[in-house]
Formats: C-alpha cells, structure tokens, sequence
C-alpha cells in the first residue's frame, strides 16, 4: 500500500476536523443537525478569494509568495477578513432563520428541514456571484519534499497541518480555561439552568455560530489552497462532517479533530484498496458503524 495515502488522510481529515468541530458545537449548544453548515465552508473560501483577489489587484507586492509557500500576503491578510464575514453571515443566517423559529419554539425537525433550505439558498446564491467554474488562490506548483517513509508532503500541506492543529488547541483551551467556555459547556448540559443562573444564553449562541463559521472558513480555504474552490465543495464534505462529529462524540473538539483525521485517513486508504469510486461511501459506512455500535462516540457520554 502506498504509504503517501497516510498524508493525504491527515490532511483530508485536518480540514474534515475543523468543520467537524463547527458542527458539534452547533450541535450540542443548539440541539439541532445544521445542515447549513457546509456552505459556511465554501462561502469561507469564497470570500477570501474575493478578498485576496482584490488586495493582489491593489497591491502587487501582496501576491509575491511568503518563503517556500505558493501565496503571498493577500491570502493570509483575506483570511482574516473571511473569517469575520463568514461569522457574519452565520450570525445573519441565525437573525432571519434560526432564531426566529427558536423564538417560536419550533420541533428540532423544522430546524433541520429549515437548515436543508438554507443550504440551498446560500448554495445557489454562491454559485449564481461567482459561478461553478472552478477557482484557485494560486495556480503555482510546489513540489513535494520527502519527509521519510515514504511520505512527502509540499510546504503548503505542512502549513494547513500547523494552522489545523493550532486552531484545534486554541479552540480547546477557549473552551475549557476561560469564562465564556465554561458558560458554553454549561448552556450545553441546560439550556434552561443556564439563563436562571445568570448565563447570558443569547451570547453564547452568537459565539457559537462566531467560532463554528469561523473554524469552517478556514476548512475552506485550506481545501481551496490544497485542491480547488467550487460552490459545491461543502455538500462534498457534509457527510464526512457529521460522521467526524458523532464519532468524535458531540461536544468533544478533540474528538472531533480525531475523529475528522479517522475518516480521513479511512478515505485515503480506501481508494488506495477498492479505488475511489467508493471514496464518498467510506463516511457514511463510518456514520452507520458509530450510530449502532457506540452511539455517543469516542469521547460522548451516553445519554
């Protein structure tokens, strides 16, 4: 077996782990599968092409890549500006759609009905301002260096492994050794508790689709920069998303970045065994595997 499928699974799965954990936030806080959130992804990528595009027009010393690396400053610069919009649009999204029907105390199945149509929406709107046509950050071409064993990796791959595992800290000590942390771990066991004590419920809500669409964003543009940008790209990473979120065990970050690296490398390997055709199908096998030998995942509690 090739041993180069090993690294193309991480990296897979580094982007797989990063949406992964917008979902199990969204999630355990919310109480609802947001199906949405795969446009968060491509819209994410998107922006910062739109951002990246337009700095490089303004500035050409912003497009000179950065050492060993295919792009120059504009794309670290639009990334930030993407990861704001991105937030943005998820807290707009949430205003005119979620929270309205929250307020209406909707059944958890008109949420996900609700997040089905604005996966549409948001989906066709992306597709009809830039079109299907696929785009690039960088049309350069890195060769691979050798890593050993086998492996060889370009030094963009070796970023978004850095950025991936960097994002995953951070989220993680957010979570577990600051105030508002604690407060989203708290809405997360009662919602209704948390208001009563003091929590202000709403922020945490805001954070929530703030930090989800944000760690989606940079999902996407590290699919862009290593693959390709595309309106569909997020539909194409749905299913493994949620099969990283249940695996991991909603909640979890770890185990979502975990899990997100299983499915990967589960992906890899199997278009190395029984070819790609089958690629799309190895995360669903994973979601129905989880959902009836371990339902709460790696690291869930069962309920």
């Amino acid at each position: 077996m090739n041993p180069q499928a090993l690294m193309d699974g991480l990296i897979t799965g580094s982007m797989i782990g990063l949406g992964a954990i917008g979902v199990t936030l969204t999630y355990s806080i919310l109480r609802f599968a947001n199906f949405a959130h795969g446009e968060f992804i491509a819209w994410g990528a998107y922006i910062a092409l739109a951002v990246s595009s337009a700095l490089g027009y303004l500035s050409g010393g912003l497009l000179a890549p950065i050492g060993p690396f295919s792009f120059g400053w504009s794309l670290p610069i639009a990334a930030v500006v993407a990861v704001a919009l991105t937030g943005g649009l998820a807290l707009l999204v949430d205003a005119l759609l979620f929270g309205r029907l929250r307020a209406q105390r909707s059944t958890v199945i008109i949420m996900v009905m609700a997040s089905f149509g604005a996966a549409l929406t948001l989906r066709s709107l992306l597709e009809f301002i830039f079109t299907s046509k696929p785009a690039y950050y960088t049309k350069a071409l890195q060769i691979a260096l050798p890593l050993g064993g086998g492996l060889r990796a370009t030094p963009d791959q070796m970023l978004s492994l850095g950025v991936a595992a960097v994002l995953v800290v951070a989220v993680h000590l957010l979570l577990t050794r600051t105030a508002i942390g604690r407060s989203m771990r708290a809405v997360s066991e009662n919602q209704q508790l948390s208001g009563v004590v003091g929590i202000d419920v709403r922020k945490v809500v805001r954070i929530v689709w703030l930090l989800g669409a944000g760690l989606a964003c940079m999902a996407g543009i590290m699919a862009g920069l290593l693959v390709q940008i595309r309106p569909h790209m997020g539909l194409d990473l749905l299913l493994p998303l949620f099969a990283a979120a249940i695996l991991g065990g909603i909640g979890s970050v770890p185990g979502a970045m975990l899990a997100g690296l299983i499915v990967g490398l589960a992906e890899a390997f199997a278009v190395q065994i029984v070819g790609a055709e089958w690629r799309a199908a190895i995360a669903f096998v994973i979601l129905v595997l989880v959902l009836l030998v371990r339902p709460q995942g790696l690291f869930g509690r069962p309920e």
